[in-house]
This record gives C-alpha cells, structure tokens and sequence, in this order.
C-alpha cells in the first residue's frame, strides 16, 4: 500500500448541496513531492483535510470510500493519532495557533506527543534558527503579522517530524522574499526524506522541485503526472491554470515546428537549454 491511498473516496460538507471531493482515486508514494492545483472551490482544501483525518473526525458530513495514510484509516483514527504521520499547515495560519508565544507553540505539539523535553528544546531552537523567528519567540501569536503566524504555524507542524508535510497554499500571506525561504524549506525537507503534498497556484515558483503535478476540478482529480508533461495539457487553459511562462515559450516554439529537447519549467532551464541546442548545432 502507498503511503496515502484514497479508494473511490467522496465528502460532503453538512449543509452542502454538492460534493467537495467525487470518488477521488490517488496513491502517494514515500518521498513524493506533490503539487496540488486548481481553481478556488475545486476541493483542494478537502483532501488536504482527508489526508490528516480532520475528514471526517472533525468536519462531518457524507462520506464514501477511503482514505488510508501509512496504513490506517482515516475513519478509524483519530486527528491525533494521525499528528505524528501527517503534519498540516493551514491556508490560514491563525486557525492553528493556540498558545501564549511562539517557543510555545512550537513545543505544544511534540510535548502532546510524549518526546522527551531535550529533545523539544532542540527542536525548538532548531525551528526559531531556521524560520528565522528569534525576535519573535516571546511573542503572542495573534500580535504577529499574517507572514509572521504562517512561518510560525510552519515551525509548529515540522516539530512534529511527521513523515508526510501537507501544506495548503503556505505563501499565501507571505511577501515574494519569504514565500521563497518558505518555499524553499519545503523543498529541502522532501530532498531529506519527508513527502510532501503541496497546494499552490504559482506553479511558476514550485513546478522546479515538484516530482509530481495534480489539478483538480469541482471536487475530481482532472490531470496527475510528471510537471512537465502535465504543463502541456489543454485541460491548464480549460480550468484557468496559470502555466510557467518558460512552459508558455516552449508551447509557442512547438506550434512553430520549433522544437526543444525538454519542458523548461524556470526562465533559468529555458537559457540553458539554448545554450545546449546551439553549443550542439555550432559543434
């Protein structure tokens, strides 16, 4: 079994008139790097909440099939028997902030599951070092800026060393300079091991690192691939995905009988790979 495994998996809110997932079918292998997007309503945020069990032990409603994450079922494990396996940062940061300071609320997680209180100190001061939170580790959470509480909440959830980092559009109250330190982090946990499942609508700034592309639409899975065969897909343009504008040059160059030896996904891979075809042709 992968390590998420959802099985013809369906949910509706109560009070809902339409499903926010329809019989959704996915396998996430260890190590994984996942990008997840699509346009606002099309149930992102809802597999997001499956795959840490808050569907359906804390949002209620219709439910079909199932979602199994490192083995257990999301139906027969609690929020908090799944905190050690699936870390979740919320769209909204504020959401998940629940103590008096941030070295706080970067302890409450691992203290509510038993590790050991040298080892909390060190992760503590590992996370305020990397984050960059050392001016801000006696501050009350809520007296913090929007960017301030998302990298919080971000340090509060890898204290858990979970092994799967769900992320739901984590640079969203971010300013460029820190959605890319954000970014970037995550990123770096995936190259050490961690799957990562990521929802973000600038595929321009996270295509690079993803090893795996998935676009939703009205609660289904619509297209799931490799970034650079899934960029290439008319089903982008027909659900108002915006694709990397080096991804756009190449789709251009294409339609002229213009062709390049791969998908660039950054302005950086677009030049190299220029270089290489006239280094070749000049050879």
């Amino acid at each position: 079994m992968a390590l998420i495994e959802f099985n013809d998996f369906s949910f509706k809110y109560v009070g809902s008139d339409s499903l926010a997932l329809k019989k959704v079918n996915l396998s996430v292998e260890a190590g994984e790097y996942v990008v997840v997007s699509g346009p606002s309503g099309c149930g992102k945020t809802t597999l997001c909440r499956a795959i840490n069990g808050l569907v359906p032990q804390f949002h209620r409603g219709y439910i079909a099939g199932n979602v199994f994450v490192d083995s257990k079922s999301t139906r027969e494990n609690s929020v908090a028997d799944m905190a050690g396996i699936t870390g979740l940062v919320f769209q909204n940061p504020s959401n998940q902030l629940v103590t008096l300071n941030v070295e706080k609320e970067i302890a409450f997680g691992p203290e509510n599951l038993g590790v050991d209180p040298a080892e909390i100190r060190k992760r503590v001061e590992h996370l305020i070092h990397l984050l960059g939170l050392e001016h801000l580790r006696e501050k009350h959470p809520h007296e913090m800026s929007g960017g301030e509480q998302q990298r919080v909440a971000m340090a509060a959830t890898l204290a858990l060393r979970p092994k799967i980092l769900v992320a739901d559009e984590p640079t969203s109250n971010l300013d460029p300079q820190s959605a890319e330190m954000i970014l970037e982090l995550i990123a770096e946990q995936n190259r050490e091991g961690m799957t990562v499942v990521l929802v973000e609508h600038r595929l321009d700034v996270v295509a690079k690192d993803a090893s795996r592309l998935i676009l939703m639409n009205e609660g289904s899975v619509v297209a799931d691939g490799p970034p650079e065969d899934v960029l290439l897909m008319d089903i982008c343009q027909d659900i108002g995905i915006g694709i990397p504008k080096a991804v756009e040059v190449f789709k251009r160059l294409r339609s002229k009988d213009l062709h390049l030896p791969e998908v660039p996904m950054t302005g950086e891979d677009l030049v190299r790979i220029f270089r290489e075809v006239v280094e070749h042709d000049s050879a």
